[in-house]
Formats: structure tokens, C-alpha cells, sequence
């Protein structure tokens, strides 16, 4: 059976870590702009050095936010019956992400195009003709000589939404036969996680998962057929369900904190040493070193995820005013975020500044389009829903923000 001692109603260090982790997915996708990785839109000037960084939170910032999203699953379910759970998630989750990929996402595709013919002048293929009709009809025909083709509309970062809506009616559909589940997916984590098997059982089992799918299948975002995507992030969000209400969990994670720190420092450093050895296109490093790599990842992966669970546990467990204001707003942050940064950082580009200050005009114009967009949107009830703001009441939206 799991743990019942001091089950809490809410977890605060569990809302404050999904805000931090959606902030790092905003300066991450600034970074885009700058390396040498393809994205929409990117620097003349790219800055290799900055994978370094990038590699901190790549492993698992997606990762965390699946674990945190199932744990908030799990808070809702044991309140209400599994139809009104469906109900209140496919009216959160469905609205904007149809709405995003109809009205906030095209213009990253449009700036994507410009940027291509900018590259390829003699490219047969217009962007300034309807484009919208074309984009939402995908009858743009924007392919490249190499035969790719920008498939429109498209969701882009959106995956994200699109994924927890898909696992979301899964659980429902699990929670009608498996009442439970969420209690015997405590248990089994609880006896699973225990001693060493914190740390190794998650490392194998992600391990085994990025040793066998991902060579296969890679990472598409595209839903169908992108079966290593599903195996770990369906993984995390069930874990999270399972551990959210677990105090004995919470407890081990906090004794762990330390320890898991070092070695997501060990796995970051393995890593990121080996990202670098063999960044170029061509590298070809060897199979076993390749393999041995894949742990690697996945020690670095689950062990940042246990050290922030742990000292967000420790240090993270009181609510407030900011933090109210905060877990409403990242979603709608996370909606307009890519799109601010693909439009500016564009524009940015052409006047010529120096780049660190372009970057810091670009984080500051990002930020500062987020919060605009929320306290704007939070206030318009027809709008709220079309940014996942369905429940906040009306009265509450028209506050202005506290932080006390």
C-alpha cells in the first residue's frame, strides 16, 4: 500500500518547479536563435560555445515538465469523477492548442520561409502571396531543392500541449478500467525507488529505452510514430501521477539531493564532453563508446530530475500571491513565447548590435511580451479560454498581480 502520512492537497515546490521549468524553456528557445543547431530563424553570427550551455537543461527539461503535469493530473483526478477530468483537461488543452496553431504559430513559419529565401534567392517558392490561406490550407508548397517540405499548419513548440492531451485522454481512459491507479502506481514506485534503486532503476529503464527506440525512431514531435518521445514522456507523466501524493517519495528525494546532484554534474559533464568531441555532422564515434553514452544521458536525465524534485521539496514548500500569479501565467507564457522570439530576434538581427546586448533585448522583449500578453488576455473572458485560462474566475482576473 503507499504512504498516507500528511498527504498534502497541493504541492507548492511541485508549482514553483513547473514555473521555473517553463522560464528555462524560454531562455532555451532564446538560445536556439544563437547555435549552430537548425531552428526557425537564426543569428548570422551563431555561437558554437553556447551548446555547452544548452546541454545543461537538454536532457531533461521536456522530461521534468511530463512528470510535473502528471502530478498535477493526479491532484485533480482524486477530486472529481474521471468525465469531469476529461472534460476540464480537453477544455484547457484543445482550445489553444487549435488556437495556437491557426494564429500564434504561423508567423514563425512565415519568418522561417523569409529567412530561407533570404539564403536561397533563386528558391522557387513566394511566402508573401496569401500566405495564411496557404498555411492553414497547406497549400503553400514551400520545398526546398532537397525535396523537404515545410509541412503547414504545423504545431511546433505546441507538441508539447498536443502530447499531454493525447496522454491525459489515455490516463482517463486507464482511470475508467484502474480506478487506483494512481494509488498502486505509488505503491510500486514506492517499493521500485528505495536505496539505490532511486537512482539506477530510473537510469536503466531510460537507459534502455535511448539504447533501443531512439536509434530507430529519433525525435519527431510529430505524434505518429514518434514511439521514443512517447515511451519517456508517458513514463514521466505516469510517475508523476503515481509520486505526487507520495510523502515517503518526497522524504527520499530530499535525503538524495546531494548525491543525485553530483551525479547529474558527472552525466552533464560526460555528456557534454562527448557532444562536443563528436558535434560535427559527420563525426562517427565508436558503437560501444556510443552506447555506453546513452546511460550517460540518462544518469544525467533522471538524476537532475530527482536533485531538483529533492531541493525543490526542501526549500520550495510554501505558496503565495507570486506564485498564484505565476502558475497561471506560464501557460499562456508558453503559448506566445517561440513566436515573440522568432519575430524579434529576426528584426533584432538586422540593426547590427552587439550580440550580447541583442541577446539581453531579445530575453527582455520575450519576458516582457508574456507578461504583457497575460495581463491582457487574462482579463477578456472570451479570450481566457483560447490561453488555457478557463477556470480563473473573472473577478480574480481583473486583480492586478500581488506578490507579497
Amino acid at each position: 500500500m503507499p504512504s498516507t502520512a500528511s498527504m498534502p492537497d497541493r504541492r507548492y515546490d511541485l508549482d514553483w518547479i513547473r514555473v521555473g521549468a517553463f522560464f528555462l524553456l524560454i531562455l532555451y528557445h532564446v538560445g536556439m536563435f544563437y547555435v549552430p543547431w537548425d531552428w526557425h530563424v537564426k543569428s548570422p553570427h551563431p555561437v558554437e560555445g553556447l551548446t555547452l550551455a544548452m546541454f545543461l537543461t537538454n536532457p531533461w527539461r521536456l522530461t521534468l515538465l511530463f512528470l510535473v503535469s502528471g502530478a498535477a493530473t493526479r491532484f485533480m483526478a482524486d477530486k472529481v469523477p474521471v468525465g469531469k477530468l476529461t472534460g476540464a483537461r480537453v477544455a484547457r488543452l484543445l482550445p489553444p492548442l487549435l488556437f495556437a496553431m491557426f494564429v500564434i504559430v504561423p508567423p514563425q513559419s512565415y519568418y522561417e520561409i523569409v529567412e530561407y529565401l533570404a539564403a536561397h534567392p533563386g528558391a522557387p517558392i513566394t511566402v508573401y502571396d496569401n500566405f495564411w490561406v496557404r498555411y492553414a490550407t497547406a497549400s503553400g508548397h514551400w520545398c526546398g531543392p532537397d525535396g523537404e517540405c515545410l509541412i503547414t499548419p504545423t504545431w511546433n513548440h505546441m507538441w508539447f500541449v498536443a502530447y499531454l492531451l493525447v496522454y491525459t485522454l489515455v490516463l482517463a481512459g486507464l482511470l475508467l478500467a484502474w480506478k487506483r491507479l494512481g494509488a498502486h502506481i505509488q505503491a510500486a514506485a514506492e517499493t521500485v525507488l528505495r536505496g539505490p534503486g532511486l537512482i539506477l532503476w530510473p537510469v536503466l529503464f531510460l537507459g534502455l529505452l535511448r539504447a533501443t527506440l531512439y536509434p530507430r525512431f529519433g525525435e519527431t514531435h510529430a505524434l505518429i510514430g514518434d514511439h521514443y518521445v512517447h515511451a519517456v514522456s508517458f513514463s514521466a507523466f505516469l510517475l508523476g501521477f503515481g509520486l505526487a501524493k507520495s510523502e515517503l517519495l518526497r522524504e527520499r528525494l530530499i535525503a538524495a539531493r546531494w548525491p543525485v546532484l553530483a551525479l547529474a554534474v558527472v552525466g552533464y559533464l560526460g555528456w557534454a564532453t562527448y557532444a562536443w568531441t563528436y558535434r560535427a555532422d559527420d563525426a562517427n564515434p565508436p558503437e560501444a563508446l556510443r552506447f555506453v553514452m546513452r546511460f550517460v544521458y540518462t544518469t544525467d536525465t533522471w538524476c537532475s530530475i530527482a536533485a531538483i524534485l529533492g531541493f525543490g521539496a526542501k526549500h520550495l514548500n510554501r505558496g503565495g500571491p507570486a506564485l498564484r500569479y505565476l502558475t497561471l501565467g506560464v501557460f499562456p507564457f508558453y503559448l506566445v513565447h517561440q513566436t515573440l522570439i522568432v519575430v524579434a530576434a529576426h528584426h533584432l538581427a538586422k540593426l547590427g548590435l552587439p550580440q550580447a546586448l541583442e541577446a539581453a533585448i531579445l530575453i527582455v522583449l520575450t519576458f516582457a511580451g508574456c507578461f504583457a500578453t497575460y495581463e491582457i488576455v487574462r482579463r477578456i473572458p472570451g479570450v481566457r479560454i483560447l490561453f488555457g485560462l478557463k477556470g480563473q474566475p473573472a473577478a480574480e482576473a481583473k486583480r492586478p498581480p500581488a506578490f507579497a
